[in-house]
């Protein structure tokens, strides 16, 4: 289990329950295990942040960033935000709204692909017999 700070909890909450359009379309390709058969958590707390998307099996956040992300200011943030993730060993894919609504099929590849790496494929069912 990755650490996080417990006072980010009730905000995570709020995130939830307040998700853009774009973060609604993304969901709706992300849960109940529809990739690969992994659990997603949205806005889910780690270390000091909470990220849109996160898939433990594969240590894979993603974030989607709206329009103020193009600003200076918060593309600092967000390289700063992408190394304190990386420190704990998570991978994070960025999307800008617009790619999401308009090219969510790439969109659903990149993300598939980066998870693919992370997550070898399932033996095949063998019947018994032993060797």
């Amino acid at each position: 289990m990755q650490p996080y700070k417990s006072t980010l909890k009730p905000f995570a909450r709020n995130l939830r329950n307040n998700m853009t359009d774009a973060e609604q379309l993304l969901w709706s390709k992300l849960r109940r295990k529809q990739i690969l058969g992994v659990q997603f958590y949205r806005q889910k707390p780690l270390a000091n942040y909470i990220v849109d998307f996160y898939c433990a099996a594969a240590n894979l956040v993603i974030e989607l960033d709206g329009s103020q992300h193009f600003e200076p200011d918060h593309q600092a943030s967000d390289a700063e935000r992408d190394r304190a993730l990386e420190s704990i060993g998570l991978i994070v894919l960025r999307f800008d709204n617009r790619q999401v609504m308009q090219e969510l099929d790439a969109v659903m590849q990149v993300i598939f692909e980066a998870m693919e790496k992370k997550i070898p494929p399932s033996p095949p069912f063998s019947k018994g017999g032993g060797v």
